[in-house]
């Protein structure tokens, strides 16, 4: 692979979007549990709601999640997956599969 391709690879263009933790866990969320209010996420994952809001927005601009105001005071939304978003599952998956196979489970003390 020349050094110009590695440049514009895909594996470079995706982890772009998803290759922090936060974002791969916001989205385990979504595939789990399906549609999910901002307070859900942040009580689940125990995330900042900046960081929150800037992995959600992230997300929301690359066309994997949609955001549906369902309020506007105080402004609150629903987070759904797109098609796009949908489409992730499968990478999801292999990543589940190779943690269950290759990772020892933690052990909570």
């Amino acid at each position: 692979m020349k050094r110009a391709a590695r440049d514009n690879c895909p594996i470079l263009r995706a982890t772009n979007i998803v290759g922090d933790q936060w974002s791969l866990l916001i989205l385990r969320e979504f595939f789990l549990e399906g549609n999910r209010r901002f307070a859900d996420l942040q009580a689940e994952l125990g995330l900042s709601p900046n960081t929150l809001s800037a992995r959600l927005k992230k997300l929301e601009e690359a066309g994997l999640v949609a955001r549906e105001v369902y309020s506007q005071h105080p402004p609150r939304a629903d987070y759904a997956l797109t098609e796009k978003g949908r489409a992730f599952g499968p990478v999801m998956q292999a990543l589940y599969d190779w943690g269950e196979d290759h990772t020892p489970p933690v052990v909570s003390g």
